[in-house]
């Protein structure tokens, strides 16, 4: 019997909005706790600004580019159990969106930044929606994300 994999994914986007990378290593913190594997996928930007935050990979323990993890998924080399998708703009719309084509598990999409609502109302997806008008102070969207983790 094949054992499940209890992976989560945890997929960021351009890292111009200050509450990402904050939320993402909290996030990543929680899960790790909870003795559950976590990935942090994202552009170069966004990973290098989280290899520069912890540098011993204390949260951040497995980061990949976000457009091979993309290949794993559509390939079915990668099967998480939880995908959590940070969108703060319509490109991470799209890979919510995308990641949702590929994946059929538990997936939330965090959305936030000033146009976190219009962002939000651009989903036609079947996920766990969190929504946060928060762009430097990530303590409400922090309190959401403990509620759904």
């Amino acid at each position: 019997m094949e054992e499940e994999r209890n992976e989560t994914l945890i997929i960021l986007g351009c890292p111009e909005v200050p509450v990402q990378q904050a939320l993402a290593l909290y996030a990543a913190d929680r899960l790790n706790e909870s003795g559950t594997d976590v990935l942090i996928a994202g552009n170069s930007a966004v990973l290098v600004l989280l290899k520069v935050s912890d540098p011993k990979k204390v949260y951040a323990k497995k980061m990949m580019e976000l457009d091979r993890c993309i290949e794993e998924l559509a390939s079915g080399e990668r099967t998480p159990s939880t995908c959590i998708v940070f969108a703060h703009n319509d490109a991470g719309i799209s890979y919510a969106t995308t990641i949702r084509y590929l994946f059929e598990g538990r997936l939330i999409v965090v959305v936030f930044g000033r146009e976190a609502e219009e962002l939000a109302g651009q989903l036609e997806i079947s996920c766990e929606l969190i929504v946060e008008k928060a762009v430097h102070n990530p303590g409400k969207l922090r309190k959401k994300i403990d509620e759904v983790l």
